[in-house]
């Protein structure tokens, strides 16, 4: 029979997640922070969590739970017209999912050309299913593959600014990780982290 142990890199990806989380919901409270809330932390959270944790519950459970939990944050304060949960939220979280089992599979090891590889991929999947659902369940565009295209067109803005988020957010939390791992060795469980 194994002896579980604590395992001090779950301890600083979970406050890595928890960091950006917090900036996720402090985000829209500033003026400041208003031009940027669409600048998101939420695609470099499912790269890094699907990246570092090995066990399934935590890669997919930790940074779906941050996801949820600042959901409901946001939908009780900033966004109350919206309820708990904005219309269409179930899309947002399958595609977090797909985003998740992304960073899986393209980073079983890390290194800057598999992630800007899969950022690349999360964007997509980001783009597609999330204005899929807009398009399928909207009003907006005609249920055509004219109104489908229109609503992706329509939403490069968007899209570039979940780019860009995830660009930088995902730079800064995996250099950060990846500098702890160098300067404290016990840190160096790439895809160990039970």
């Amino acid at each position: 029979m194994s002896e579980r142990k604590f395992n001090p890199s779950t301890l600083v990806l979970l406050i890595m997640i928890l960091f950006v989380s917090i900036i996720r919901v402090a985000a829209p409270f500033s003026d400041q922070f208003k031009e940027i809330a669409n600048f998101s932390a939420v695609g470099a959270m499912a790269l890094f969590g699907g990246a570092y944790f090995n066990s399934n519950l935590k890669a997919f459970g930790f940074p779906l739970l941050m996801l949820v939990l600042s959901d409901l944050f946001l939908g009780l304060t900033v966004y109350k017209e919206f309820g708990l949960f904005y219309p269409g939220w179930y899309w947002t979280y399958v595609a977090f999912v797909l985003m998740v089992l992304v960073s899986r599979v393209m980073l079983k090891s890390v290194n800057v050309t598999r992630l800007l590889g899969a950022t690349l991929a999360i964007v997509l999947i980001h783009w597609i299913v999330t204005d899929f659902a807009v398009w399928y369940s909207g009003t907006m565009y005609p249920h055509t593959l004219a109104g489908f295209w229109l609503c992706l067109v329509n939403a490069i803005p968007f899209e570039l600014k979940f780019l860009y988020g995830t660009l930088i957010y995902g730079a800064v939390m995996f250099g950060a990780f990846e500098f702890l791992k160098a300067r404290y060795p016990y840190l160096k469980m790439v895809r160990s982290v039970a």
